[in-house]
């Protein structure tokens, strides 16, 4: 779906004529075995809770998770990353209106406000770990370093920059500003991109305060695996593996593997591809990289008997998304998954 079609789909999609709705479809939708669907969240947290970090990968306050996690409980089968792997011999023992929950970045909140409630209701997730800022997490991602030093701005003149002059004298202008850089910087090469980054940081001046930890650290991992969590490589630094050299992209997602083998012990052979970015030759990274599963950000659902592994769909959870919605777009998934 596109945004506009989306945000106006998530509006309509609240109540219990909408919950009602979608119990109609649910019942009428034609559910086949090894037909899987993946929810994609990145931040579970209210959004004036750490202004410091990027607003829009928030996908769900606590509350809201929380009522989405019930109505998968309910109405849903979740299953871990073990159950995926475990079928893809056999991919009909998936069981029909199969939910794998996962998390990308390793965000803290996810300790925090996340996994609490999945683990209360036996939901099973799994968490794809950039391990050079789990190695580091006093270290901040490139986006919520521009994110605060535009925030934190006070200058009054436009930007200069590559794409033109960057307007950031309102909260309005600097989030189109920061949606427009991240756009155009995931364009172009990665080193150059994080070279712009660095330039347009140092030219809004210092945030005052550095940025708080953000990402979970080896100790907390540790503490989460153990629990039941399941951990797999999102890459060491989150480079977007097509604007990369091969090997290097190759590095990236082994590196990636074997810092949670060493730090965490048990670890999925499954990537997700940083900001799902999969063209070039980052699904031939990701196999010689010896990966069974990749997913993307590509909207859909998967049968896992015909699904390219390296190109898995996910649904991205956004903070407009209410259960209703996200019930939608499941039967949605795993309708087409099932016609393919």
């Amino acid at each position: 779906m596109i945004d506009p079609l989306r945000a106006l789909v998530a509006r309509l999609m609240r109540g219990p004529i909408a919950d009602r709705s979608v119990a109609v479809a649910e019942r009428a939708a034609r559910w086949r075995p090894g037909c899987l669907a993946i929810l994609t969240y990145h931040r579970v947290d209210d959004p004036a809770a750490r202004p410091d970090l990027m607003p829009s990968l928030v996908s769900a306050t606590p509350a809201a998770f929380a009522e989405q996690m019930a109505m998968l409980a309910r109405h849903y089968q979740p299953v871990s990353m073990a159950d995926v792997l475990d079928a893809l011999d056999t991919p009909e023992r998936i069981p029909p209106r199969a939910v794998l929950v996962t998390f990308d970045d390793a965000y803290r909140d996810l300790a925090s406000n996340a996994w609490p409630v999945m683990r209360s209701l036996g939901i099973p997730a799994t968490v794809f770990v950039p391990t050079a800022f789990a190695a580091d997490p006093a270290v901040p991602f490139w986006w919520d370093r521009l994110w605060a030093a535009t925030r934190a701005s006070d200058r009054r003149e436009p930007l200069a920059s590559p794409i033109g002059p960057l307007d950031v004298r309102t909260p309005a202008a600097r989030r189109r500003t920061i949606a427009q850089v991240r756009t155009w910087l995931k364009t172009i090469d990665h080193d150059e991109a994080m070279a712009h980054v660095d330039g347009l940081v140092a030219a809004l001046g210092d945030p005052g305060e550095p940025i708080r930890p953000a990402v979970l650290g080896w100790d907390e991992l540790r503490r989460l695996a153990g629990e039941g969590l399941a951990v797999a490589p999102h890459s060491r630094h989150h480079p977007l593996l097509e604007r990369v050299p091969l090997d290097r992209a190759v590095e990236e997602i082994r590196g990636s593997f074997d810092d949670l083998a060493r730090e965490v012990g048990t670890v999925a052979p499954v990537l997700a591809y940083p900001s799902g970015a999969h063209g070039g030759m980052a699904v031939e990274a990701a196999r010689r990289a010896g990966m069974v599963l990749a997913v993307t950000t590509t909207r859909g659902g998967n049968d896992l008997r015909t699904a390219d592994r390296l190109r898995l769909r996910r649904i991205n959870v956004g903070i407009r998304a209410h259960a209703p919605l996200i019930r939608a777009e499941l039967v949605w998934a795993g309708t087409l998954a099932a016609t393919r």
